[in-house]
């Protein structure tokens, strides 16, 4: 069995999500988002015009989320794929780990982005439904496709063309993750379907599934038959009342944001939606706890770099999502954090350092499994107001 190559992330990217900061309770309170549809929040291109600085001034502020860089185990000072860049580059990048949460970091930077004032960032990673609310209120600076021609070559195909970005050229993946099914085979049997998580006598009151709308939601909308990139607010409802009856009859015991994967790891709960990152780090433990995809699918997120608007470094952001395009540098990435790489050619690059990492579906999926994969629909304000509200009802938050 592999040896983790660092310790468990103590909260994954998509745990961070949920919680007291869910951009429901959010909504329906009035918080950060009261802004959202006040006037002078929404900007456009040419009413908050960006100065690009880059070429006389070899900086770049990086914030990301904390744990999702890799670290040299002797030296934690040392960052080896970001040192490799600033050398080749001559560009100092001052790299942050700010982003805590997606509501939260939208909390940072809400009243300088709708006023058209610099956030003192050159690259943000958020995840694909703040990144498409961000790109809705016209915060974010569009891309130059000539400047990134190693995203252009590279990016996983399952990636492109999402309906918030159709373009590629405004959310650059980082890393990518799945939301699926697991089970601890030590007190389950195996899940296939949704369907049998949310009805199985045998599981009832040991199944958890994710406070965050739009994986579960996404799953079940899969589950009847519909398209989560492409659905109708009937269809949803449908899903919904799927999700009602299991919550009403007792077969679900809680919603949860990562906090269920040490519950999966004692056998506490049988089986639950769940985060391929966070399955992946208790597998290499405990062979006994497997991801599922779930046969009608399974719903596949990327948490994002944007170059929010009056970033003066634009072209040194560019330079560097083109470096971590490039296959070996994005398997060296990968290697560390352990979540979906969204780079062709990675996996091979990843053969010559860890065959076994090379082998792991959830760090490289095959066609398969990318085939059945869907990215969630890109939600107005007015839908994303009324979803997370009926969702909230539901799981009772």
């Amino acid at each position: 069995m592999r040896t983790p190559l660092r310790p468990s992330h103590p909260l994954s990217r998509r745990g961070l999500l949920s919680g007291a900061l869910s951009s429901a309770a959010l909504l329906a309170g009035g918080g950060v988002l009261a802004g959202c549809g006040t006037k002078g929040a929404q900007q456009t291109e040419t009413g908050c015009v960006s100065e690009d600085l880059s070429g006389t001034e070899k900086v770049l502020n990086f914030s990301n989320w904390p744990q999702y860089m890799d670290v040299d185990e002797a030296d934690e000072s040392k960052r080896p794929t970001l040192d490799a860049f600033q050398s080749s580059t001559g560009i100092k990048v001052t790299y942050t780990e700010d982003v805590n949460d997606n509501n939260e970091f939208f909390g940072k930077v809400q009243n300088q982005l709708a006023g058209c004032q610099a956030t003192g960032r050159d690259i943000m990673v958020l995840t694909d439904w703040m990144a498409a609310r961000m790109i809705r209120l016209g915060w974010v600076q569009k891309l130059d496709p000539a400047k990134i021609p190693n995203v252009q070559a590279n990016l996983l195909p399952s990636l492109r063309n999402r309906s918030f970005d159709p373009e590629n050229r405004i959310a650059i993946p980082w890393q990518s993750g799945l939301a699926g099914l697991a089970y601890n085979g030590k007190v389950a049997k195996e899940i296939r379907t949704v369907d049998e998580l949310l009805t199985r006598p045998d599981l009832k009151g040991k199944v958890t599934a994710l406070s965050e709308m739009r994986d579960t939601m996404g799953l079940l909308l899969q589950s009847n038959g519909h398209d989560p990139a492409n659905f109708t607010a009937a269809q949803f409802d449908d899903a919904l009342a799927k999700l009602k009856r299991a919550v009403d009859s007792g077969q679900i015991r809680r919603f949860t944001g990562n906090d269920y994967a040490p519950e999966l790891a004692k056998g506490d709960i049988a089986a639950c939606v769940a985060w391929s990152g966070d399955v992946i780090q208790l597998s290499a433990e405990d062979d006994k706890i497997q991801f599922v995809t779930p046969d009608s699918g399974v719903m596949l997120y990327s948490d994002n770099m944007l170059v929010p608007n009056k970033a003066t470094h634009k072209g040194n952001a560019e330079a560097l999502m083109n470096y971590y395009f490039e296959p070996k540098v994005a398997a060296q990435l990968a290697a560390y954090v352990n979540y979906i790489c969204p780079v062709q050619g990675a996996k091979a690059e990843m053969e010559k350092i860890d065959p076994e990492l090379a082998a792991n579906p959830l760090i490289f999926p095959d066609e398969a499994m990318l085939s059945k994969s869907k990215v969630f629909m890109a939600l107005t304000e007015e839908q994303e107001r009324s979803y997370e509200s009926k969702f909230q009802q539901v799981i009772g938050a």
